[in-house]
């Protein structure tokens, strides 16, 4: 399958990861967002994946004291079921870690049962429901949180 790598994203990324985060999601962030995210927001980790040097997927936390909170997500279509998902996840958490987060948390639409899998696989647990959190379909999210 190649290698696979992990590093920071950079604003150069900013192209490819849109890409992935349109393809997704029903409403993606913008580049501006992202572009803010990595300049403005000091408390903005964000690690990409790359399969051959070629940019295959990514992830955001937001680190704040001792708390860590996954914004997104992320893998291209053709590379899903292949762990990368799971080796992305791990990867955001050790950051977290190291950077003082001693838990971290999320939303998933209550509908995405496969991330939600992946999530109780890493000893995520379920937590409070967020009522019409999506803005496209008013679907509820999951609120689901682990100690790192």
């Amino acid at each position: 399958m190649g290698n696979f790598d992990f590093r920071y994203m950079t604003v150069e990324d900013i192209e490819e990861v849109y890409k992935i985060e349109t393809m997704s999601f029903t409403t993606p962030w913008s580049r501006e967002a992202f572009y803010n995210e990595l300049t403005q927001n000091r408390f903005a980790t964000y690690v990409v994946i790359e399969h051959d040097n070629y940019l295959v997927g990514y992830c955001g936390v937001w680190i704040v004291v001792d708390e860590a909170h996954i914004t997104n997500i992320a893998i291209l279509q053709a590379y899903r079921g292949k762990k990368l998902g799971e080796k992305l996840l791990k990867k955001i958490m050790h950051e977290a870690k190291i950077k003082g987060a001693v838990t971290m948390t999320l939303e998933v639409r209550v509908s995405n049962k496969i991330a939600q899998n992946l999530y109780r696989k890493l000893n995520f647990q379920d937590g409070a429901i967020r009522k019409n959190y999506y803005t496209d379909n008013h679907e509820d999210a999951l609120v689901m949180w682990v100690k790192i």
